[in-house]
């Protein structure tokens, strides 16, 4: 299990994680080094209680797909253990990021005195519109 204190965990064995080739430039080694991962994680599937599943699946993270498998493409190194690593944890800070509830909103009235303020403005403004037209016009 990959684990952290305060965290939810995700069971390793739930993790497929294949080497594939890495792109872009990097001489003859890029070539012949699966040194890249490809992180896949069903999120249905898991063992993650289904409180967390339903904001896994609410996100709007282009990392998961239409059919709740996230997937994480890892090749910002060059050997494969630290791609795996780095894979992993990007998984476990997506599966953390659900799990603190944002703060419940406090719904607040304006104050009288701002009310006041932008009910003036607003006709103080129409006022200013009304003067910027030419004398033979009449505002509806």
């Amino acid at each position: 299990m990959v684990e952290n204190p305060n965290t939810i965990s995700v069971a390793e064995s739930e993790i497929e994680i294949k080497a594939i080739r890495a792109q872009g430039s990097g001489g003859q080694n890029v070539n012949k080094v699966s040194s890249a991962i490809h992180l896949r994680y069903d999120i249905d599937a898991s063992s993650l209680p289904e409180v967390y599943k339903e904001r896994l699946l609410k996100l709007n993270d282009s990392r998961i797909t239409r059919a709740g498998i996230v997937v994480i493409k890892s090749q910002q190194y060059r050997t494969q253990k630290k791609n795996r690593e780095e894979a992993v944890r990007r998984l476990q800070e997506l599966v953390d990021s659900i799990a603190v509830l944002p703060p419940k909103r406090k719904p607040t009235k304006p104050t009288r005195t701002s009310q006041k303020k932008r009910l003036e403005s607003k006709t103080h403004r129409g006022q200013l519109k009304i003067t910027r037209k030419k004398s033979g016009e009449y505002p509806l």
